[in-house]
């Protein structure tokens, strides 16, 4: 079999590069198929729990199939025993490099690679309630990668000779390894779609707030809540009015009350007949002359 590979474990780990991926150099004595399998192993080896997994991690991963995707960080991982992070979202990057074959024969490989190995190797969409965000989750998926060895030859590994799965066009190593719609853009992405969700519901809410029935002026925040909260509501008197006119009311009816009060507390003056007196007293004045 004249096939080499160069396995990415069994360089050092002090000495692997986080910007390189893993080689797989074939001469097309592998049918596309068994590249597929060999994907597929690559993302299984990346969902494997390290060796010194706490009990409940392991115990997590073994109730949950999918607990290893959703909420097993990679530091907990048996790959990230193996190589430093990669300072992008994914597992450890995967390239298969052709030689000896023809180009018909390689976008036949890669075709197959990107129709039966994108579970492995295609980004998820990002649990979200808001639908404009079009940026995606690469946290579990494999980045491949792919290259005639020719061009490589030809051209050296640090030029654009290298296809992206799922991508068009060919670009430099780093470009193709990095995810210009992965984590960045959701994070930038959601901050606009939460700062617009605010936006909207500020602006639903003051559609829906009172306009005072005597002078026109909308409700404060504390005057809505007055006659809308229960334990406020039974003393916010007439509720279609607003906080200025209900304290006018309640000026009114407090200054009514008070005028009630002193006049109930006011003795009666005492009633006089000042027609009656006069002959009273000249009467008194007779009897006792």
């Amino acid at each position: 079999m004249a096939r080499n590979k160069a396995r990415a474990t069994d360089i050092p780990p002090h000495r692997r590069d986080q910007n390189k991926p893993r080689l797989e150099i074939d001469r097309h004595t592998e049918d596309a198929h068994d590249q597929v399998a060999k994907l597929r192993r690559y993302g299984e080896w990346g969902r494997l729990l390290a060796p010194d997994a706490d009990k409940r991690t392991v115990d997590l991963v073994r109730s949950r199939p999918d607990a290893i995707d959703q909420l097993v960080d990679h530091e907990k991982r048996l790959w990230r025993r193996a190589y430093p992070p990669t300072g992008r979202e994914g597992l450890v990057p995967l390239a298969f490099v052709f030689a000896d074959t023809t180009e018909a024969k390689v976008a036949n490989a890669v075709a197959v690679l990107e129709e039966a190995g994108r579970r492995y190797w295609a980004p998820r969409r990002y649990q979200t309630i808001h639908r404009e965000i079009t940026a995606r989750d690469y946290s579990q998926a494999v980045p491949v990668v792919v290259t005639p060895l020719e061009q490589l030859t030809e051209h050296g590994t640090g030029a654009a000779v290298w296809r992206r799965l799922g991508r068009e066009g060919e670009q430099t190593l780093p470009a193709a390894l990095d995810n210009p719609d992965g984590d960045a853009l959701f994070r930038d992405q959601e901050a606009r779609a939460d700062a617009e969700e605010e936006r909207r519901r500020v602006a639903e809410r003051e559609a829906r707030r009172p306009v005072c029935k005597r002078c026109g002026r909308k409700f404060t925040d504390q005057r809505w809540e007055e006659i809308t909260a229960h334990r406020t509501a039974w003393k916010a008197g007439d509720k279609a009015v607003c906080g200025t006119c209900h304290a006018d009311d309640v000026a009114r009816e407090e200054a009514a009350a008070e005028a009630a009060r002193l006049q109930a507390a006011t003795p009666p003056e005492p009633e006089h007949d000042h027609d009656q007196e006069p002959g009273k007293l000249r009467r008194l004045f007779r009897r006792r002359a």
